[in-house]
């Protein structure tokens, strides 16, 4: 039987290829299953994206180790991931010019938060544009950190460790800028309990939390194994530095993001939202 109404879908009984008509959800289904389609969906927050930041904790864990801990902290004099300190410093060395070189290097605290905060505002502003959770943004992020962390860890095996001049500022700049694009992450991704880097505001979480010690508590369990992966994150990257250097704790910890990078092409997405066909 014919219809006066024109044909805006399949024919009934023949396949779409010898009508040269698609429909709509054919259409939307192709595109999801492109890798362009793919890696343009969205990450969601799930215990798999949970698993990734704290990896990304640990291998700070071990960074924390290299330029922060007592042993290690005369190498640098300034900190990483921690501008806490670096804020601290930096306000001492306006008041207190004569305590620079005996307590801290200005340049370096200098180099250390100021790259830091840089990446931190470049990667949140264009987060705001592409799209913070997008799985290409997420898996490009990581690779320039990790790439950055793998250069930190070259110049020392190349160089060695020295406080001062442009290899100790090359090296605590491709860190804290590799820290300070990484903590975006958690906020990308509305996991604020896993900061990846500060441990304070943690601690101060966990302790006030009125469901501490509740079965069911996913806030409360994010901190704990935040808290968890940075400690043994340092313990571990302590042990590396005894027995073979810092040098190739920066690579470990490099590797351990390069992991997670990875990683991001098999987290789950978001579920993409069915358009509805006109009437």
């Amino acid at each position: 039987m014919t219809s006066g109404n024109k044909t805006t879908g399949l024919v009934e009984g023949l396949p779409s290829t010898m009508t040269g008509y698609e429909s709509d959800s054919t259409q939307l289904e192709a595109e999801d299953k492109s890798i362009c389609g793919y890696l343009r969906q969205d990450i969601r927050g799930s215990m798999f994206t949970e698993l990734q930041l704290v990896i990304l904790t640990f291998c700070t864990g071990m960074q924390v180790f290299i330029l922060v801990d007592a042993t290690t902290f005369p190498d640098y004099h300034c900190f990483a991931s921690n501008q806490t300190g670096n804020t601290v410093f930096l306000c001492l060395a306006l008041i207190l010019p004569q305590l620079n070189g005996e307590m801290f290097f200005t340049p370096n605290i200098g180099m250390a938060l100021g790259l830091f905060l840089g990446a931190g505002w470049l990667t949140g502003q264009l987060s705001h544009i592409v799209g913070r959770r997008k799985r290409w943004w997420l898996i490009l992020c990581n690779l320039v950190q990790s790439s950055f962390v793998l250069g930190a860890a070259a110049i020392q095996y190349q160089y060695g460790i020295k406080s001062q001049g442009p290899q100790a500022l090359a090296v605590i700049g491709l860190l804290a800028f590799a820290a300070g694009s990484q903590v975006v992450q958690s906020r990308s991704l509305s996991m604020t309990e896993i900061s990846t880097a500060m441990a304070t505001a943690a601690w101060v979480d966990l302790m006030i939390d009125q469901k501490l010690f509740m079965l069911k508590n996913r806030p409360r369990t994010r901190r704990i194994a935040f808290l968890l992966a940075l400690v043994v994150g340092t313990l571990v990257g302590a042990a590396i530095y005894r027995e073979v250097g810092s040098a190739t704790a920066i690579v470990v910890s490099g590797a351990g993001k390069l992991l997670v990078t990875m990683l991001y092409f098999f987290s789950p997405a978001e579920k993409a939202k069915k358009e509805k066909s006109p009437a």
